[in-house]
């Protein structure tokens, strides 16, 4: 029995020892030739389901607290514990490090991933620095490594290696020199694979448990890979926004831009089904989320109170100080509060929001079109934040293109298209 920590939040799951004391001890007699009697078989059977859902429970929870660039160190096939979540400050200390060795812009033009302090690329040198990755003898991105959990089959995703900043944007492979430079183990990075690719059946235990047999597929396993595949563009290929916790305005492209111009307003490449996604990630729903919990209102009541207000002050949601703040309503307000007044009621704190969202679309939107020298008139708008009406035709005005929002699990359609092709 383990626990898990992906930092950030309270992330063990943990069931009581007198239980799980009790799961081992009729384990063992089930394997004595007096075996067990109907009622311990029956007590067996409740206590590994209360165990299973304890775990299946606390990992949903936690997989919240998670996102692409994190990963489970492994050590003869064991995770090596904590597991870090990118909200965990632990790679601002080795920032300067990394860019002593290979600055940002060479890292750019090699990778074409923008800078974000908790990409993968620093997350293991901090846990070099640390000696973590010396105890270790392998490592698998988190959709990666429940996808082995379930099959047996280690697999190294495309589009998700894409965000690690450590995979070449020409060649589509882990960058040799980048690996080298750092002084990051070759063997860790073994070739990529595409999504598409079949791994194998369930382990028997787990088709046991499931009640059936059947393949794993590896799917565009970054979620907004697989959530891109998902829009249905009626014609051509327009720019699109995955509007969730974090809002990913972009476009397809054929090849890479890994110009000066395109490193210094931010953008990032990355991988796609077939095609790079040229896209920047901007702060999104956090946000939003946070002050949601905060008022202990629905996200419904939130839209109501914003059309009340007038106050329409802007703020820059891409500012680190509002990525993991102790109090995120406060924060916004101290951060407004230093160029003039601040939201006076809730209402003017929900209001400034959208529009402070909105208004940074529209910025990312037009550089876009000036770095890629490409013009479009439209957004496709999919994601949760396609349902609130309010935000999309705030995007409409910042943006000046025509939205369309498309209220559906893209993330789900994307995957499901992509297994589909499959056959």
């Amino acid at each position: 029995m383990d626990s898990s920590d992906l930092g950030g939040k309270a992330g063990k799951y943990r069931m009581d020892q007198k239980k799980i004391d009790r799961i081992n001890e009729l384990a063992k007699k089930a394997r004595t030739p007096e075996g067990l009697t109907p009622e311990e078989t029956q007590e067996r059977a409740a206590l590994r389901r209360e165990y299973i859902d304890t775990v299946v429970g606390n990992l949903a929870r936690e997989l919240d607290n998670t996102w692409v660039v994190d990963y489970v160190l492994l050590k003869k096939e064991q995770p090596l514990y904590p597991v870090y979540a990118y909200r965990d400050g632990r790679t601002q200390a080795v920032l300067d490090e990394v860019h002593g060795i290979l600055p940002f812009e060479k890292l750019y033009e090699r990778t074409g991933i923008q800078f974000q302090p908790f990409n993968t690329v620093y997350q293991l040198y901090a846990d070099k620095k640390a000696g973590r990755l010396a105890q270790a003898d392998d490592f698998l991105m988190i959709p990666e490594y429940l996808l082995w959990k379930l099959c047996g089959v280690k697999a190294r995703e495309y589009t998700n290696a894409t965000s690690t900043g450590l995979v070449n944007a020409q060649i589509r492979e882990y960058d040799p020199e980048i690996l080298s430079a750092l002084g990051l183990p070759e063997t860790m990075f073994p070739p990529l694979t595409a999504p598409g690719t079949v791994l194998g059946p369930l382990k028997p235990e787990i088709a046991s448990e499931v009640g059936g047999q059947t393949n794993v597929v590896l799917c565009a396993t970054h979620d907004t890979a697989s959530a891109v595949e998902g829009i249905p563009m009626e014609q051509g290929e327009a720019p699109f926004l995955s509007s969730g916790t974090w809002s990913l305005l972009g476009v397809k492209l054929a090849q890479p831009v890994t110009t000066p111009e395109s490193c210094k307003a931010n953008f990032t490449n990355e991988g796609g089904v077939g095609y790079i996604r040229y896209l920047k990630n901007i702060m999104g729903l956090w946000i939003i989320q946070c002050v949601q919990k905060q008022l202990g209102i629905s996200f419904a009541e939130m839209v109501e109170l914003a059309k009340a207000s007038t106050y329409t002050r802007i703020f820059d949601v891409n500012d680190a100080r509002f990525s993991a703040p102790q109090d995120m309503s406060a924060e916004i307000r101290a951060a407004l509060a230093e160029t003039g007044a601040p939201p006076a009621t809730d209402a003017d704190l929900i209001n400034c929001i959208y529009h402070s969202l909105a208004y940074c679309y529209g910025e990312a939107y037009r550089e876009m079109e000036a770095v890629t020298g490409q013009h479009w008139d439209k957004l496709y708008i999919a994601g949760g934040g396609a349902k609130n009406a309010t935000l999309n035709e705030l995007t409409a005005h910042y943006t000046g293109k025509q939205v369309v929002a498309l209220p559906i699990e893209a993330t789900a359609i994307g995957n499901l298209k992509i297994q589909m092709n499959i056959h």
